[in-house]
Formats: structure tokens, C-alpha cells, sequence
């Protein structure tokens, strides 16, 4: 067997763990792949004689392969708030169904905070925490000390799993949680009657220009066009998940892999007094989003 051909044997052996590291570090199946078939033509290209931990070798590439996506992502972003323009939509999902099972078996709210994350932070906490790749060797692909690349990962794994103490009182922070919960299963299940229970009477909503996206923000009033205006986000309820914004139970959507919209709620006893409906990029930026525990 050729070099060339043991190593394409070995690119397949190993494939499920490399787009499982692709997707997290992506949170899109499809640019998962994307990224799968880009680390192959260099590894093809590559001078591969002296590797003897395949496995672990392919690993890194794939890794340097995503880290320079995110990092282009956010110069994106930073033209995106420069230009004060409201990002179009990728719109690709190369399978949909596919996408959704995986991402809940990962766990959306987990992809969801990833997203918030810097790009380095982000290969750090994936690698070393979800796929168990030594600091000594995760710390080249970012030209960091291992020290420094435990520091990451350390600052990544706070966001992750060690979520702030609620703002609230705790059983008033355990009864929001149950309405939001309630919300997001209304809307995900098309139940216009108990969506409608959660809602105040006199319930506001305010939705930032992008949401949409319109040329001026949006503001509806009451219970019944507000949960009306919920219904017609079906599509986008099936990529939410609970997470903390803020410190405060929320709710966010993702999007090819990308955090494009939070829901931020007021209460009046056991309902929803005001929604915020968030989706500026700068907006985004600068909410603290957390995963819920528990």
C-alpha cells in the first residue's frame, strides 16, 4: 500500500471523530464537511512519512482547518458592526434533519455558548476538555505557551459549565425557568393555547431591527398578536435552546452554527410581562450567555 493511500485509509478510519471535532468547534454540520474536505487535500498534499500517530495528527489538522474559519468569522463580524449591517443568513443546510439530531445530541445550549467564544478559547476548551488532546499539543496550533492554553481553556470552561448565579431568587429563578421551558415547547409544538396561558394580557414585545430584519424595530402588544408573531417563528423555535443571558433565564436560536437571535423576558408572577427579542450583532456581542445548569 502507497503512503498516500494507507493515509487515505486512515482519514476514513478516523472520520467520525473528525467531524464530531469540526462540528463542535463549528457548530454547522455542513461546514463541518466543508472543513473535513479541506484538512483532506492538505493532508494529501502533505508530506506524511514520519507520522506515527495518525489519529492524533489528523486531529490538528482538522483543528488549524476550523480555528482559521472562526477566525475569519470574526473579522466578519467586525466588518458586519463596522458597516452597521444586519448578517444574511448563510442559508445552507446540507442536511436539515441530520443537523438537528445532532446538534441536540450535542446539546444546542453547549453549541449555542461556544459561539460566544473566542476563536482560541474555543480549540482549547474543544479539544482538551470534549476530546481529551494534551495541552503540550494543542498549545502550537495557537501560539500559546501550555500554561496559557490551560488559561483558555480554564476561562472557556466557566462560560460553559460553571453558568452565573441567577440574578434572581432561587424559587423565583426555578419557576421563570419552567415558564420559559413552557414557551419554548409551545412554540416549538404549534400550541397556540398554552403558549397563549403564559402570556400576560397586556405582554409587550420589542424586536431589534435585525430580527426581522426591518428598517425600524418592531413593538407588539398583547397576548394574542404576541403569541401570533410566535407561531410564525416555528421554523426558528426548533434550533432554540434555555440558556442564561445575562444571568437571567433565556432563551437562544442558533443558525448554521451561529448565535443569531436571544430572547431576554420580564415576569409579572408566573407570566411573561415583556420579551426582548435581540438579534443586532453588537447586541449578541455583548451578552453574557451561559448554559444552564442542570
Amino acid at each position: 500500500m502507497s503512503e498516500r493511500d494507507w493515509m487515505a485509509a486512515q482519514f476514513e478510519e478516523h472520520r467520525p471523530r473528525l467531524r464530531a471535532v469540526a462540528h463542535r468547534m463549528l457548530g454547522s454540520l455542513g461546514e463541518a464537511d466543508d472543513a473535513l474536505q479541506d484538512a483532506w487535500l492538505r493532508v494529501d498534499r502533505a508530506d506524511t512519512s514520519g507520522v506515527e500517530n495518525p489519529g492524533g495528527w489528523l486531529t490538528t489538522v482538522v483543528a488549524r482547518v476550523c480555528l482559521n474559519l472562526l477566525r475569519a468569522r470574526e473579522t466578519r463580524r467586525e466588518e458586519e458592526l463596522s458597516a452597521d449591517r444586519v448578517p444574511a443568513s448563510a442559508g445552507r443546510v446540507t442536511d436539515p434533519e441530520e443537523e438537528a439530531l445532532l446538534a441536540d445530541s450535542v446539546g444546542l445550549a453547549l453549541l449555542i455558548v461556544l459561539d460566544t467564544l473566542a476563536p482560541a478559547e474555543r480549540l482549547a476548551f474543544v479539544l482538551h476538555d470534549m476530546f481529551q488532546v494534551p495541552f503540550d499539543e494543542i498549545a502550537p496550533l495557537i501560539d500559546k505557551t501550555p500554561a496559557a492554553t490551560r488559561q483558555l481553556a480554564s476561562r472557556a470552561r466557566r462560560r460553559v459549565k460553571g453558568a452565573p448565579a441567577p440574578v434572581a431568587p432561587a424559587a423565583d429563578a426555578s419557576r421563570r425557568h419552567r415558564v420559559v421551558h413552557a414557551y419554548l415547547a409551545a412554540t416549538r409544538g404549534g400550541d397556540f393555547d398554552a403558549l397563549l396561558a403564559l402570556l400576560h394580557p397586556d405582554v409587550v414585545l420589542h424586536a431589534d431591527r435585525a430580527v426581522v430584519p426591518t428598517p425600524e424595530p418592531v413593538l407588539v402588544r398583547g397576548a394574542r398578536p404576541v403569541a401570533e408573531g410566535a407561531m410564525a417563528s416555528l421554523g426558528r423555535a426548533r434550533s432554540a435552546a434555555l440558556v442564561l443571558v445575562d444571568g437571567e433565564i433565556g432563551m437562544a436560536m442558533l443558525e448554521e452554527g451561529r448565535l443569531r437571535v436571544l430572547l431576554r423576558f420580564t415576569f409579572d408572577g408566573d407570566l411573561i410581562r415583556e420579551i426582548d427579542v435581540v438579534a443586532e450583532p453588537d447586541r449578541l456581542r455583548k451578552a453574557e450567555v451561559a448554559v444552564v445548569e442542570g
